[in-house]
């Protein structure tokens, strides 16, 4: 496994020190926004953490193509509206906060949401600290965790912009 972190308005491939082989460049829309990317034979994992709770990700990879698997770990402390876009293709998901249901849909399609047996359907999941899922509410100590769909990157494309919403304030 190989980690490197990366937060805030940094371009550098790693934070503290340029590292030319960290596999990304990811750039967030505010300095304490944080994301530490490990990968694992295949599958690079970013794990996100945003205090403010509304933000953005830009992650380009510098590599001739994606990892086999990605997978987002987003420490937030809710998911209201979250937006994965390729340049191409853009998927919306949220997760309600009373009963962890997820909603997966493409924009300008709200009334008709993905299912699982669409190509682009993400695997979201609330999972606890120590790996299990997290069962009922409240979201104490956990993430959610995202598998993104492989037909997402079939174009192979060079970057993909991640934005969200923990949850709506009033």
């Amino acid at each position: 496994m190989i980690p490197f972190l990366i937060s805030g308005l940094l371009t550098l491939p790693v934070s503290a020190t340029t590292d030319d082989r960290a596999p990304f460049t990811i750039t967030t829309k505010h300095n304490d926004d944080r994301v530490d990317v490990s990968i694992d034979g295949g599958t690079a994992t970013f794990s996100i953490q945003s205090p403010c709770g509304i933000s953005k990700a830009v992650i380009e990879r510098k590599s001739k193509a994606w990892p086999d698997a990605i997978v987002l770990r987003l420490h937030f402390k809710g998911l209201e509206h979250f937006e994965l876009s390729n340049g191409k293709v853009t998927l919306r998901a949220s997760v309600s906060s009373h009963d962890h249901k997820v909603r997966l849909w493409k924009p300008g399609q709200e009334d008709v949401p993905l299912d699982a047996t669409d190509p682009l359907w993400m695997n979201v999941r609330v999972v606890r600290k120590d790996g299990k899922l997290l069962v009922k509410p409240p979201l104490t100590d956990a993430y959610f965790e995202m598998h993104l769909p492989k037909q997402f990157f079939e174009e192979n494309p060079r970057l993909i912009t991640l934005t969200w919403i923990d949850f709506y304030r009033n």
